[in-house]
């Protein structure tokens, strides 16, 4: 078969599959075997399982299992409570200052495992309720810890920059360092939204009278937080002084996440069990849908859809940068029907060989990639922030007030990211001194 008449049959398939409701891993398996099949026919469809392989042995994905591992280790380890609580003691004094705290405890998670729906649980079964019970608006209270959650998918080590730099070739620890500043830059833009929010509309954020602490009072928690710092310094202070390569440094995290647990006593054999159990369940989701995506390649790469959408970016009457822009914005509409880790595996292969044609950095390119996805993780219909939350508050907060309170995040992490865009050095100069 003509492969332009292939590759609309595949495309079409594979769309109208996953609008239909169909897992991602099938809509994108069918449609390569259909593909294959089309162009080769049955010597096609004997090259995948080794195309497929052959991508699955790379020694960078060892490392998903680890840091899945310890997102799952330290949702259940009360880690979260306490860095809350020490968080909401220093800032409270801010109007806004629990929804303030909630940002960077958030954060502060995601730096111990970049799991973005284990930091809405985690953090969000405390602060949430302590939001209302203050008189918070639901879609304040609701809002910040959604939004914020999603920072353990741009703030290391992120289970997103391991797939990118697997898929990439990118260096997966240059990718980690390189999220440091976005990250931050992306809680202090989220908490500056609130304070304004808060001043100009105080009532969102209660009437009762701030809780006046002493400086003995807010010096007491920090003691208990050692496990957390230590725990981060072991997994991203060995990678930027390269001691552990980012798979090494997962070993570390993983034993040290189990570590944590037991100091907060929480370590039987049912939180083991569901540790280990959960770890593997979400390992064998996202490596399905790779498999399924590495196939797709195969026959886009067979029909050179890659190449073609290269040459023809490059002839555009466009400033680079602003096809960068584009590419964000699709990214931005895909991202309502797509969840993150697939967007990455299905699009890095055709649109990256673009980025580079147009001079761009690839570090710098999976920087922004992993950005935007904050915003996919609290997009209706599919983003899972939206629905971890739910799960755990739903006797007290409507999906309604959820996307509601999420959305003006949405505006915020947009700004971010074009800053980001515009100034690339911003990304870039942290991994450089490494």
């Amino acid at each position: 078969m003509d492969a332009g008449i292939a590759t609309l049959t595949v495309l079409a398939m594979f769309f109208a599959l996953v609008f239909l409701g169909a897992p991602i891993f099938i809509g994108l398996g069918l449609s390569s075997v259909t593909g294959m099949y089309l162009i080769r026919g049955a010597q096609g469809l004997y090259q995948l399982p080794a195309a497929i392989v052959g991508q699955l042995e790379s020694f960078l994905l060892v490392a998903l299992p680890l840091y899945l591992l310890m997102g799952e280790a330290l949702s259940k380890s009360g880690a979260g409570s306490d860095v809350y609580k020490a968080l909401e003691r220093w800032l409270n004094r801010f109007p806004g200052g629990l929804a303030i705290a909630s940002i960077y405890a958030c954060a502060l998670f995601g730096a111990m495992c970049g799991v973005s729906v284990a930091g809405v649980a985690a953090i969000g079964v405390i602060a949430v309720p302590e939001m209302l019970k203050r008189g918070y608006d639901k879609s304040m209270a609701a809002g910040a810890v959604t939004a914020a959650g999603a920072l353990a998918v741009l703030i290391p080590p992120s289970i997103s920059f391991i797939i990118y730099g697997a898929i990439a070739g990118v260096s997966v620890g240059k990718l980690f360092i390189g999220g440091i500043v976005p990250g931050l830059v992306l809680a202090t833009a989220m908490a500056a939204y609130v304070l304004v929010r808060a001043k100009a509309q105080p009532h969102l954020v209660g009437t009762s009278e701030r809780t006046a602490y002493t400086w003995k009072d807010m010096l007491a928690p920090l003691p208990k937080l050692w496990p957390v710092f230590l725990l981060i310094f072991a997994v991203l202070g060995t990678i930027y002084t390269g001691v552990a390569t980012p798979t090494e440094a997962g070993a570390i995290g993983a034993m040290g996440s189990l570590v944590v647990t037991a100091i907060y006593k929480q370590l039987n054999l049912r939180n083991l069990w569901s540790i280990l159990t959960g770890t593997t369940r979400v390992t064998a989701t996202i490596m399905i849908i790779m498999a399924a995506a590495f196939a797709f390649s195969q026959f886009l790469n067979l029909v050179r859809i890659p190449e073609t959408l290269s040459q023809w970016v490059v002839t555009l009457q466009m400033p680079p940068l602003a096809i960068v822009l584009l590419i964000m914005c699709f990214f931005l509409l895909l991202g309502c029907f797509i969840d993150g880790v697939s967007l990455i595996i299905v699009t890095t292969p055709v649109v990256l060989p673009t980025i580079l044609a147009l001079g761009f950095d690839p570090l710098w390119y999976g920087v922004l990639l992993v950005l935007n996805l904050e915003m996919a993780v609290i997009t209706p219909p599919v983003g899972l922030n939206l629905y971890s939350m739910q799960s755990i508050m739903k006797d007290t907060l409507s999906m309604k007030d959820i996307i509601k309170g999420s959305f003006p995040y949405l505006l915020v992490e947009f700004g971010v990211l074009l800053l980001f865009v515009l100034v690339p050095e911003l990304a870039l100069w942290l991994p450089g001194g490494m």
